[in-house]
């Protein structure tokens, strides 16, 4: 049955952008940065204590240079360097209210636009999180609804989002308590659930226990992850 809306939901599905070949790391879990590393060229007797060094790197601390992995040997980083990339979002315009508030307007690598909104409060910070370039629904009270749907953000993209806003909060390394953006939800451009995978697959990585950790509801951890 169709949906209402502009253009059927589904979009035709696509690649990550990308300008010079590399692959996103944030696009990947970690089974399958393992399976990159092999492929890449890491040895395959080295390919688990590889994705766990360059997983903490990129997901405990926000490192964006492989230069940086300072416990990763210079042959490695620098083999990393030439087949991945640790991408953020391009940053049209940044506006910071008086309460805190931060809104983003930001550029994929192949020129669309979206936005992110974090929102502090006195025991929480909300990060809402957009999941694609446009929408089909017609909702009246967004905005968003009187767009055309243009493509579905991709797990690096979506998960790009929480990196940057963690890079702008100064939440690297990852803290154990005090976090600043302490929940997400999936509220920003677009309809998550027609973009099912590729949500899934970020969120996996955001929830991952060995990285950004945040839980996927709140009665197990006080960081939750929420669907609208």
């Amino acid at each position: 049955m169709q949906i209402p809306g502009y253009i059927d939901p589904v979009p035709v599905p696509r690649t990550a952008p990308s300008t010079d070949g590399r692959t996103d790391i944030l696009g990947l879990s970690r089974t399958e940065l393992r399976t990159a590393l092999i492929a890449a060229g890491v040895p395959e007797a080295q390919a688990r204590m590889r994705t766990a060094q360059v997983w903490g790197w990129v997901f405990n601390r926000g490192v964006t240079d492989f230069g940086a992995m300072a416990n990763i040997a210079k042959d490695t980083r620098t083999l990393l360097e030439q087949h991945f990339v640790i991408d953020r979002p391009e940053v049209v315009t940044a506006q910071i209210s008086e309460d805190g508030t931060r809104k983003w307007l930001l550029r994929t690598a192949d020129a669309q636009e979206y936005e992110m909104v974090f929102i502090p409060d006195a025991d929480r910070g909300t990060l809402c999180v957009s999941s694609q370039v446009g929408c089909t629904l017609t909702c009246r009270f967004c905005h968003t609804g009187t767009m055309k749907l243009v493509r579905n953000l991709t797990p690096a993209e979506i998960v790009g989002q929480v990196m940057l806003a963690r890079d702008a909060l100064g939440e690297w390394p990852s803290p154990t308590d005090g976090r600043l953006l302490t929940n997400i939800v999936m509220m920003g451009m677009g309809e998550p659930l027609y973009n099912f995978d590729n949500v899934k697959a970020a969120l996996a990585t955001v929830m991952d226990e060995e990285g950004i950790a945040l839980s996927s509801d709140g009665s197990r951890c006080p960081h939750p992850v929420w669907y609208r």
